[in-house]
């Protein structure tokens, strides 16, 4: 009779154990489906709407980071005029992106981001408050598909990596008063070399032009640049922006 009394004790417990496992697996199921993903991917033709309801709801900031003239930047330039008031726009361009940002901000009429240049390698993105981001996806994925980003660690990563290319950033007006010629790629190869001190040599040879036509442009680039030395030359370009510190 003790036997059975222990046996009918032991499957009890067993069952309010079973019981309690069912009871957390289905309340950890329902969390799942409840809590937001991290990250959520959207193609392009739900874009206009992701940027809209993103960029619509922000209370104190928008971060932006445009690098040319596509899908995605075409996208959130329009969708910024939803900006509220209250929150204030600052916008990142990479050099090719800066050429015409002026002019294709010009229709907003709600808002006027503060816009700066970057030498650094950027990526579209567009973070609000430092809670919410969405993210352009890599190159070879189809044009205009992105990612939504509800993770607050990896959105406040972006938030920092943002400002500290704002930091660094030269302003718009600024960068376009540069001579034209400081602003190419070519000029950028010659600061790189002047700044790693090779001879004129090495570095002609390695841009593909005659010592003389390499010379040349040396000395064209710190008159540009009011430098008297080819290492002021160098600090210069990091101080106007034009290479990355």
């Amino acid at each position: 009779m003790e036997r059975s009394e222990d046996h009918a004790s032991h499957l009890e417990q067993a069952l309010l154990q079973a019981r309690k496992l069912i009871e957390s697996t289905v309340l950890l199921h329902s969390r799942r489906l409840t809590t937001p993903s991290p990250v959520v991917r959207t193609d392009g033709a739900r874009l206009g709407d992701s940027l809209a309801q993103l960029i619509g709801g922000a209370r104190y900031s928008v971060a932006v980071t445009l690098t040319g003239a596509g899908a995605f930047e075409n996208a959130v330039i329009g969708a910024l005029d939803r900006t509220p008031s209250r929150a204030v726009v600052r916008m990142l361009c990479n050099v090719p992106a800066a050429e015409g940002v002026a002019e294709r901000l010009r229709p907003l009429t709600r808002v006027r981001p503060e816009v700066r240049v970057s030498q650094s390698e950027l990526r579209g993105i567009v973070v609000v408050d430092g809670a919410s981001a969405l993210v352009q996806t890599h190159d070879q994925e189809p044009e205009g598909q992105v990612a939504v980003v509800n993770d607050i660690g990896a959105v406040r990563a972006l938030e920092l990596l943002f400002a500290g290319a704002w930091s660094r950033g030269r302003k718009l007006a600024d960068h376009l008063g540069l001579a034209p010629r400081l602003r190419t790629e070519f000029a950028r190869t010659v600061l790189e070399a002047l700044r790693a001190g090779h001879t004129d040599e090495t570095a002609a040879r390695a841009i593909n032009v005659s010592l003389r036509t390499y010379r040349r442009h040396v000395a064209e680039i710190m008159r540009e640049l009011d430098a008297s030395s080819r290492f002021q030359a160098g600090a210069r370009a990091v101080e106007l922006g034009l290479l990355a510190d």
